[in-house]
């Protein structure tokens, strides 16, 4: 397997259009985490608030991933994912020139949800451009625009000490509307794309095993990039005392291992098997998470903190070099439930960690719990691997765990 084979089995103009709209959407979505220390001034939260408000949109997106995997299955991923963009400017808009409430912030964070499964449209439509031997490298390519955090966290906190947190969801607004051009322009649907079928029929897959053993997995791995990645900015600030702009730099480096790392994962999963690198990778996040609730140095803690999600995002990359090989024609709908699974891991963890905060004083107990539950995903994975080793893909070709 070569990477120029991207080019002659697939559409590369689509394969970038689908990293581009999940990255500047990942990057709306994660916008009021980067901007959480500047809220949290204005609206004096508490933890357990702060830590509610950076998830109601991940909670919020869990809902919307499995409406847009729906759509991208009945009109295809090219219409489902202008619809999307277009709603997205509703939240900015709002926060731009309202906002002023906290019951208008959850209200914001819920519309924000949607840009969030952006997940649900642009793998798929990846997807169903490439054969199954470069599905991991594929969908690691297109999923790596979770890189969108980056802009978030390096620029959101710089922007908003200069103009505020209001008019940085503004300014949010151009690289929208750029994506949104290009997306037009160069975007297409790929031939294979399945016919729609009754409403009903696409979520015969809850009846499947499957489904849910990849809910779990996924609410491990991406719950565990998009929740530490909206709550690592007020981490920092509260238990480091760093200004919001350092924070957010710091933030910013370790959200890039996640990111960059994801497309790393689905090519060694390709090479050696999902199930095979999963098994690894949960382990050293439990290592990780365990050594961040002794709550090291600054420097320390930087460098476990990238070696974690690091591993997390590796381990988005290979749940989803799975997640094709079993499930080819519902592709959409199984990218927004197993998409979805991921939003609620995401939503539970910074809800934990402010919770056990305010209880307790200290983010360590949150961190342990974590750690515990990626041991747990460790072990349902070596029970399960022995029956996906038997799974055929609907063309009958064995996966590759």
């Amino acid at each position: 397997m070569k990477i120029s084979d991207l080019k002659s089995s697939g559409n590369p103009k689509t394969l970038f259009s689908s990293f581009l709209y999940f990255d500047i959407s990942f990057m709306i979505w994660v916008i009021l985490g980067a901007l959480g220390v500047f809220i949290t001034q204005d609206f004096g939260l508490s933890p357990a608030q702060k830590g509610l408000i950076v998830a109601v949109p991940i909670l919020a997106g869990s809902f919307f991933r499995i409406v847009l995997g729906v759509l991208t299955d009945r009109i295809g991923p090219k219409k489902t994912a202008i619809i999307g963009m277009s709603i997205t400017t509703i939240p900015l808009l709002w926060g731009t020139f309202g906002g002023t409430t906290l019951s208008e912030l959850y209200m914001i964070g819920i519309l924000l949800g949607v840009a969030g499964a952006s997940f649900s449209v642009a793998l798929p439509m990846a997807s169903r451009w490439y054969p199954p031997h470069l599905q991991g490298l594929a969908m690691g390519i297109a999923g790596a625009g979770n890189s969108g955090t980056l802009i978030a966290t390096l620029f959101g906190p710089r922007i908003a000490e200069n103009i505020g947190w209001h008019a940085t969801m503004g300014i949010a607004l151009i690289p929208l509307l750029i994506t949104f051009t290009i997306f037009i322009f160069l975007a297409k649907d790929a031939p294979t794309q399945p016919e729609p079928q009754p409403l009903a029929n696409y979520f015969k897959v809850f009846a499947y095993k499957d489904t849910w053993f990849f809910c779990l997995l996924y609410s491990v791995t991406f719950g565990g990039f998009v929740g530490l990645t909206n709550f690592l900015s007020m981490f920092f600030v509260d238990e480091y005392q760093l200004s919001s702009v350092q924070a957010g730099d710091f933030v910013t480096l370790c959200v890039a291992a996640g990111s960059f790392f994801r497309p790393v994962g689905g090519f060694l999963s390709d090479k050696f098997g999902g199930a095979k690198v999963l098994n690894v990778l949960f382990i050293m996040i439990a290592i990780c998470m365990v050594a961040v609730s002794q709550l090291p140095p600054l420097f320390v803690m930087t460098a476990v903190l990238f070696v974690g999600m690091l591993c997390l995002g590796m381990g988005n990359g290979a749940v989803f070099q799975l997640v094709p090989q079993r499930f080819q024609k519902e592709i959409g709908v199984i990218t927004g439930i197993v998409g979805a699974a991921g939003g609620v891991g995401g939503f539970f963890l910074p809800t934990l960690l402010g919770t056990f905060k305010e209880l307790t004083g200290s983010y360590a107990s949150g961190f342990i719990i974590f750690s515990i539950i990626a041991l747990m995903a460790f072990v349902i994975l070596l029970v399960v691997s022995n029956t996906w080793k038997k799974a055929v893909n609907l063309k009958g070709n064995a996966m590759k765990v």
